[in-house]
């Protein structure tokens, strides 16, 4: 069987043999009715309001915002809110900030009409602390995205391997807090006396999960707001708009997302062979990780993961490496000190290299490869490993969106 698999901005091309599987799924097809969206969203826009707060992801979460921000601007214009009342914000949580070509390509002709901040985690100064959760998380979020008095979140839905769920509530807290408030609550997905992951922090699960239960706890913290959740269909793009008031609002969202993107299947397989999706979803390894995290719950223990993911801005974090440094106990011990930038990640990554062999197509060079204990590939050898694989092999199309 040939199959065509999705790397950056291009495809690699790979035959295999009659005994392997394809995980399907089911995603969705059709595209946002404008008139059911606004029939939807005008009932929630406060009329007149006199500043508006629209918080929106960053290039690597995108959400068709250059086709829908217009529609979002219509819709508040009907609403009798004017032009200058209007003020993006852009939810990088610890991401480094992006270009204006980067943004402009996001988010269209919006982003050179209106006034768009570039949130900065490290700029201490600009926030403001809310209070403290029962876990002890404080909840340190820029003073202006308070000082709007209508604030509508933008983002899609997509599985988070330790918060359950992204979108909705994660693009203010953490898209808009402080960088050590953000580490608080990333830490929760670290069990630091028995030295593991804490195995209630799963893609698609917030019940029992202390990492999503804590953004809960804080999301009761902020101001009403409209949160406008996008179902991304396999190619990325929005197929599905859905307009809410209510934390329920974003709940409902979730249960539509796994209806298309969870996988009932509980074989594991020898081999696995996986795309991230192409570009953006393995735009670096921090975000192609998650593909990496979906497709390796499908391999047995002792089995091979072949990943495409070609992070073309490498690591995504400049300290991700030196968390390698040590043994395990040593990491634990030194993130239990003083937790960093992609900590739960390096241990969930860590968690996956001992059990399973990785191989990726990547541009990571090897150093970065060797650290992070994967074998790199390139297209060639891989296509050659591939073609030659003993065992029940299956492969993914697009490992970002598939989870079970």
């Amino acid at each position: 069987m040939n199959y065509k698999l999705k790397y950056g901005s291009a495809c690699i091309n790979i035959d295999l043999n009659n005994k392997s599987h394809k995980i399907n799924i089911s995603p969705p097809s059709d595209k946002p009715d404008k008139k059911v969206f606004l029939n939807e969203l005008l009932p929630l826009i406060k009329q007149d309001a006199l500043s508006t707060g629209v918080v929106v992801s960053d290039k690597t979460r995108v959400c068709g915002y250059e086709e829908y921000l217009p529609w979002l601007i219509n819709a508040l214009a009907e609403k009798g809110i004017s032009h200058n009342s209007i003020r993006f914000y852009i939810a990088y949580g610890t991401h480094p900030r992006q270009t204006d070509d980067e943004s402009i390509k996001t988010y269209g002709e919006t982003y050179s009409r209106y006034s768009f901040i570039h949130h900065n985690c490290n700029e201490s100064g600009l926030m403001t602390e809310l209070g403290i959760t029962s876990r002890g998380t404080p909840v340190r979020i820029r003073k202006d995205i308070l000082e709007h008095d209508q604030l509508i979140l933008f983002g899609a839905i997509s599985h988070h391997y330790f918060a359950g769920y992204g979108g909705g509530r994660k693009l203010i807290f953490p898209g808009l807090a402080e960088k050590e408030a953000i580490y608080s609550n990333h830490k929760l997905f670290l069990d630091f006396e028995r030295m593991i992951l804490h195995p209630d922090c799963q893609s698609g699960n917030l019940a029992g999960n202390p990492v999503a239960e804590d953004l809960r706890e804080i999301d009761r913290m902020f101001p009403s707001k409209i949160i406008i959740s996008g179902i991304l269909n396999q190619e990325g793009k929005v197929s599905r708009l859905i307009p809410a008031r209510s934390y329920e609002g974003f709940l409902s969202a979730c249960r539509i997302y796994d209806s298309h993107y969870r996988v009932h299947n509980d074989i594991s397989y020898d081999n696995v062979i996986a795309s991230s999706g192409g570009y953006p979803k393995d735009i670096n390894f921090i975000q192609t990780h998650k593909s990496l995290h979906n497709a390796a719950s499908f391999v047995k223990d002792g089995g091979n993961l072949f990943l495409l993911g070609e992070c073309r801005d490498g690591i995504g974090n400049n300290t991700f490496l030196d968390i390698f440094k040590g043994s395990r106990s040593d990491i634990f011990a030194s993130l239990g000190k003083k937790y960093s930038g992609n900590g739960g990640t390096a241990m969930s990554l860590l968690s996956k290299t001992s059990r399973i062999n990785v191989y990726m197509v990547t541009e990571l060079n090897d150093y970065e490869c060797n650290t992070l204990n994967i074998n790199k590939l390139d297209s060639n050898r891989f296509a050659e490993l591939a073609s030659g694989l003993k065992g029940q092999t299956a492969v993914i199309e697009n490992a970002s969106i598939l989870f079970r």
